[in-house]
């Protein structure tokens, strides 16, 4: 991969060239993963751990999002990104503790048990990665979350009266 990652119309880079290419394989690798599981779990055995099942469906859904948001990388896209990969990143958290204080507490494990234990915590490190890749590629100039901004007037020339 040589050269930088071509540029978005608001200035930033996009997300799904370059290194965003393997994150968004990776990404796209683990909502296989957890969309088989989690739909294996719900139509075999739902009513033993309904919570851990339904964590399971949930982190899929926000894997299949995160992939196409990163892979697509337009300026709303970028926004479900943010807002995907920060929800993942507080998700493989908190379940992860709870998950360690309490190994019991969800009745069986999910993809964001142990902090992604299961997964060879790649759960854990994915949205971290994410994060910082939705970062450095943003629009010049503009917030995090790829919003674009309106710029600002030019001064009054002093010499105009």
């Amino acid at each position: 991969m040589s050269g930088p990652a071509p540029a978005t119309a608001a200035g930033g880079r996009r997300t799904g060239t370059g290194f965003g290419r393997l994150l968004v394989t990776v990404y796209g690798i683990l909502a296989f993963a957890a969309i088989g599981r989690s739909s294996y779990e719900l139509a075999t055995k739902f009513s033993e751990a309904p919570v851990a099942y339904s964590l399971s469906t949930l982190s899929a859904v926000v894997y299949v999002l995160a992939t196409v948001a990163l892979a697509k990388g337009g300026p709303r896209w970028r926004v479900v990104a943010w807002v995907t990969v920060g929800f993942e990143a507080v998700g493989v958290l908190a379940v992860g503790a709870a998950s360690v204080a309490s190994p019991d507490v969800f009745g069986e494990t999910t993809v964001w048990s142990g902090f992604g234990q299961g997964y060879g915590y790649v759960p854990l490190v994915l949205p971290f990665v994410g994060l910082w890749w939705l970062w450095r590629t943003r629009p010049h100039g503009a917030p995090a979350d790829g919003a674009p901004t309106t710029p600002e007037p030019p001064a009054p020339d002093p010499e105009v009266r």
